[in-house]
């Protein structure tokens, strides 16, 4: 049956938050499949428009056929159609909405209502970060541990309104692979055991909008020093948005994005700052502010999908 989605992207980390803690914001992949007779055929638009992966590589492709696997369907005819406003490559969980947006796809086409908690599995088992995963199903700030038996425990944190984010980023992108290979085999008992209280903190500040817990939280010792020197220019972008008003600011995801934590009435300063340090939007870089997106994965109208994307093509 012809169905659609909207799922939100996110943003993981947030500094001591290292692989475990997520939020989902409001910039969106959008989806729709519609059964047809004959071989899949994917039709991209916006931030996927200009996507050079093979068919069966495309994350939305894969998780879309590998959970119609697991429910006992061949491969299937028709179309898929995506279209998004989330940067790829930028920290912005792209990979992990995609992965989202087709296993919820593949369950609305066999008529199912999605089980979040079974789909987080999936998505972790397919593309291996439930701390986007989980916001990106849930929505909201999520914390995510894995149990006894590594499947995936997600949690919903509180989340204060009176926080403001900000995103920026460079025009480099910055792989997962290559961020996850900066990171060091080992790292010290004590810094292991900071960053623990920093995990408190951060929780704890964006629950409250305390903003010398946040400063704290958004401090690491386990991934940012180590991958903060694949980013052009982000120190002076950490430093640009803290000294522009920021309670805080830290790599978003993997990179390469930034994000700050702040009051809502300095968003604009934050980003002009952020924007400034990274070279301006003239060569690429970009930024904007964000909400928290509160819902998670949403059913869309197909035939609403299809009229938006023909539009944008």
């Amino acid at each position: 049956m012809s169905c659609g989605v909207r799922v939100p992207c996110s943003t993981s980390n947030l500094g001591a938050g290292f692989d475990c803690i997520g939020l989902a914001f409001d910039r969106y992949l959008d989806a729709g499949y519609e059964p047809g007779p004959s071989g899949l055929t994917v039709v991209r638009s916006g931030t996927l428009r200009d996507l050079d992966v093979e068919q069966d590589r495309d994350h939305i492709v894969h998780a879309f056929l590998s959970e119609l696997s697991l429910r006992g369907f061949e491969r299937p005819g028709g179309t898929l159609m995506v279209t998004s406003t989330i940067p790829v490559g930028r920290g912005l969980g792209s990979s992990a909405a995609a992965t989202v947006a087709g296993i919820a796809l593949a369950a609305a086409a066999c008529g199912d209502t999605l089980d979040r908690e079974a789909a987080l599995a999936s998505a972790t088992r397919i593309e291996g970060h439930p701390d986007n995963s989980a916001p990106s199903l849930f929505g909201g700030l999520m914390a995510v541990a894995g149990s006894g038996h590594g499947v995936p425990h997600a949690m919903r944190m509180p989340l204060s309104d009176e926080v403001g984010f900000v995103f920026a980023a460079p025009a480099d992108c910055v792989s997962t692979t290559r961020a996850r290979t900066a990171l060091p085999q080992h790292v010290p008992h004590s810094a292991a055991a900071r960053n623990l209280g920093r995990l408190a903190a951060l929780l704890h500040g964006l629950a409250t909008a305390d903003a010398e817990a946040i400063a704290i939280g958004f401090s690491d010792e386990l991934h940012v020093p180590y991958r903060l020197p694949l980013i052009p220019h982000a120190k002076a972008a950490l430093d640009a948005a803290t000294a522009a008003g920021a309670w805080g600011a830290t790599i978003s995801g993997s990179g390469s994005g930034i994000i700050a934590a702040c009051p809502h009435d300095v968003e604009a300063p934050i980003s002009n700052a952020m924007l400034e340090a990274f070279g301006g939007a003239g060569v690429g870089a970009l930024t904007f502010s964000l909400r928290p997106d509160m819902h998670g994965a949403q059913p869309r109208d197909f035939g609403t999908l299809r009229d938006v994307m023909r539009h944008a093509s």
